[in-house]
């Protein structure tokens, strides 16, 4: 933890200089708050979905439709967490080198000025078209539908982890290992360690 005005506050868990704008594909991994059990449970190695966890699965597969040139892959919906893939492909970024980055994510240094508050928020605030845009959103819609519907205790965790899928063939272990989630449930569901982050 560092200190920014003299408050600590936490280190991101994202890349340093990568650009998660680009495309590429990332496997992401949200946990609830407190890895409450609020999606269902596991019976015989299969996800029996709660109203939540059916609403939280409804909204992934919707992701596409909210957050232009994005597509999802493998996912699954388990008690207390979502694995997923999301593959941006942005058809105007491909084989291009971008050299206009700027990393969204820094509140350090003299870049951040107490006198324009909006213009500073921009740069703290995901881009749009981002990894972390798309998850804010589908946490946001999933949160909002609890609190419409007399779920008003439920809550994410803060920060969600993510994977760069690179090409050195790691894509079909990564399916493997969503898709055969919940046969390991039994082993893995009070050992935080076991949630591949």
């Amino acid at each position: 933890m560092t200190l920014f005005k003299n408050k600590y506050r936490v280190e991101s868990t994202r890349l340093p200089n990568h650009d998660y704008s680009q495309n590429g594909w990332y496997f992401v991994t949200i946990c609830t708050y407190e890895r409450q059990w609020l999606f269902g449970d596991v019976v015989n190695s299969q996800v029996n979905l709660s109203e939540i966890g059916k609403i939280a699965a409804k909204f992934w597969d919707e992701i596409p439709q909210h957050s232009q040139n994005t597509y999802i892959d493998a996912y699954v919906i388990m008690p207390n967490h979502v694995h997923g893939i999301i593959v941006i492909d942005n058809p105007e970024c491909r084989d291009v080198v971008r050299r206009d980055f700027a990393c969204n994510v820094s509140t350090s240094g003299d870049d951040f000025d107490d006198t324009d508050v909006y213009r500073n928020l921009s740069k703290i605030s995901p881009k749009a078209g981002s990894l972390s845009a798309v998850i804010r959103s589908y946490k946001s819609a999933v949160t909002r539908w609890c609190n419409m519907n007399g779920y008003p205790n439920f809550a994410w965790q803060q920060r969600f982890f993510d994977h760069i899928i690179r090409a050195d063939g790691s894509l079909d272990k990564i399916r493997e290992y969503i898709i055969s989630n919940p046969r390991k449930w039994e082993y893995d569901q009070n050992n935080s360690a076991g949630l591949w982050m």
